[in-house]
């Protein structure tokens, strides 16, 4: 056996490998539309529970010292500003995700003031 040969074998071999990889990989398009709506459901969750504990911390402060109003308030506002905070770093961790993924764009440096960062 010539080296020609056993590198026409392995080239044959490479392919047949590639090919079984290639289909045995989920479709993108539709795993993206879906991740998409997971990301937003999650978002909208972590601003209601966010307001829902705030909420009902606050009404519990209240009943026994009686302030209705007071801690209600202030604990829901306070949930909110969490609910923010929390949905803020959502959006920044799918942010980040999403730029280790795509591909760089063309002319965009590290340093370049355009690209946001």
């Amino acid at each position: 056996m010539t080296k020609r040969d056993e590198m026409e074998q392995l080239k044959a071999l490479g392919d047949r490998i590639a090919k079984v990889k290639a289909s045995h990989e989920p479709p993108k398009a539709a795993q993206d539309h879906h991740s998409m709506a997971q990301i937003g459901w999650r978002m909208v969750i972590e601003l209601v529970s966010g307001l829902g504990i705030g909420a009902a911390i606050g009404y519990g402060l209240d009943v026994p010292f009686g302030t209705l109003p007071i801690f209600l308030v202030l604990l829901t506002l306070l949930g909110f500003a969490a609910g923010i905070k929390t949905m803020l770093r959502s959006a920044r961790e799918f942010e980040i995700g999403t730029d280790k993924a795509a591909p760089p764009k063309a002319g965009a440096e590290q340093g370049d003031k355009t690209s946001g960062g």
